[in-house]
């Protein structure tokens, strides 16, 4: 059996859902022997490494003290952490220019025409940086501009809190609203949240807010519940663990490939609100998300609103930026994907439970929005 080290924390649900991973590969295998403790990110690494005599690696490599024992073991290594641009050790991550893709859409689909990114000063977190100018991206891409806040808050709270949050609380004030912001983590979220409630601020009438990771326990403990893009990092374990299985059988340095694409949104009180004030689009969206999957159409729209097609049609376009027959077929995507993502079903079955009338129409407007088939996307994630 081949002896194998994981050094990945047990505090977050990053590192869990990576650790998941890793378990499901292993469980598939039953070819390795783990050594492994709990810990936290950026934790001194455990005293055993230095003696330790082993085959492989798997690692959170967050500082230059745990980088130099990993090196120093002279194994295959993979890392999950993105912090030192400097190793020559494969690196696996998240895609997060995808990521970013999934924030914006969101936001401009909820109507927001002012937005910002809130992310952290610390140059070597790579990832979230790219986050962050992927998110400004697709903004000004749509039309509009975006304002840009680094804090200098990490996991290890090197600052005070209550400056933080006044510099937070300013910032946000500062925003023209309604105005929709993405935060690099859940961590920044949670604490964009508590800004907003400092600053007097209306959640999510004033500001919309998206965090990333899905961590429960914080997107829970936050004042609205905080809406999050799910990681895949159980993936991303799974896959760093197969190549480092390839790379102890073989000798050879594996390519890490692509990025992990995320696998979704769940949409909590923190942007569960259209940011306009026109009751008849709030109304008709409101109607289209709870009855998309129930073979509506435009006409049922209109008749439960109760206005004109022409204004109805005007005025959520005006506001949504498309159409009403556009928020069906997209509501009706978004609720195939996740039973793609999340379910065994039959791609039959996510048809009719999506509302599309024929598996071979769920396909055609399933490559029509995502340029990919929903055999491919269940593949991929």
């Amino acid at each position: 059996m081949k002896k194998v080290a994981i050094l990945i924390e047990t505090s977050r649900a990053y590192g869990r859902g990576l650790l998941r991973g890793i378990s499901r590969f292993n469980q598939e295998r039953r070819s390795w022997s783990t050594y492994f403790q709990p810990q936290g990110l950026g934790d001194a690494p455990p005293p055993w490494l230095q003696t330790w005599r082993g085959d492989g690696i798997i690692a959170r490599i967050e500082n230059q003290r745990l980088a130099k024992e990993v090196i120093a073991a002279n194994v295959p290594t993979i890392n999950l952490r993105g912090s030192l641009h400097d190793l020559q050790i494969p690196f696996i991550g998240s895609d997060n220019p995808k990521v970013a893709e999934l924030g914006a859409e969101h936001l401009l689909e909820r109507g927001y025409r002012h937005f910002g990114f809130c992310g952290f000063s610390r140059e070597d977190l790579k990832g979230f940086h790219t986050r962050g100018e992927s998110f400004k991206k697709l903004v000004e891409d749509a039309g509009f501009a975006c304002e840009v806040l680094s804090t200098a808050r990490t996991t290890k709270q090197t600052r005070s809190w209550g400056r933080d949050q006044r510099q937070l609380a300013n910032w946000i004030s500062a925003l023209p609203k309604p105005v929709g912001i993405m935060t690099a983590n859940d961590d920044l979220g949670f604490l964009v949240l508590d800004a907003c409630r400092r600053a007097n601020v209306r959640v999510p009438e004033d500001v919309g807010v998206v965090g990333v990771d899905n961590d429960e326990f914080l997107c829970d403990l936050s004042v609205p519940k905080l809406s999050s893009i799910r990681i895949n990092s159980e993936e991303t374990g799974y896959r760093a663990a197969r190549l480092l299985d390839e790379w102890m059988q073989t000798g050879v340095q594996p390519e890490p490939g692509l990025g992990v694409p995320p696998k979704g949104l769940v949409v909590r009180q923190s942007s569960d609100v259209l940011a306009t004030d026109d009751q008849a689009v709030i109304q008709a969206a409101g109607f289209i998300r709870d009855n998309a999957c129930n073979a509506i159409d435009v006409g049922d729209v209109i008749q439960h609103v109760g206005i004109s097609r022409t204004s109805l049609e005007s005025r959520f376009k005006k506001v949504l930026r498309h159409t009403m027959h556009e928020e069906i077929r997209r509501v009706r995507i978004d609720r195939a994907k996740e039973l793609l993502a999340e379910t065994d079903l039959p791609i039959k079955w996510i048809a009719q439970e999506s509302g599309f009338k024929s598996p071979q129409y769920l396909t055609r407007m399933f490559r029509d929005a995502t340029n990919t088939t929903p055999a491919n996307f269940r593949r991929d994630r």
